[in-house]
């Protein structure tokens, strides 16, 4: 099987599937994703100035 061959086959099949399901989940609002990734990363921020004190 050749590389376009198999692209191609990807590309249909990503197709198909996007038609059945819309693209995103109904409980997931994407407000919420944002907010928490940034809390979780400033609470990584935060952890990791804790432990560099000395700089």
């Amino acid at each position: 099987m050749s590389l376009p061959l198999s692209a191609a086959q990807f590309v249909t099949l990503a197709a198909e599937g996007g038609e059945e399901h819309g693209g995103s989940h109904q409980s997931l609002s994407p407000y919420v994703t944002g907010i928490g990734a940034f809390v979780a990363l400033m609470l990584l921020l935060w952890i990791t100035t804790r432990f560099n004190r000395d700089r």
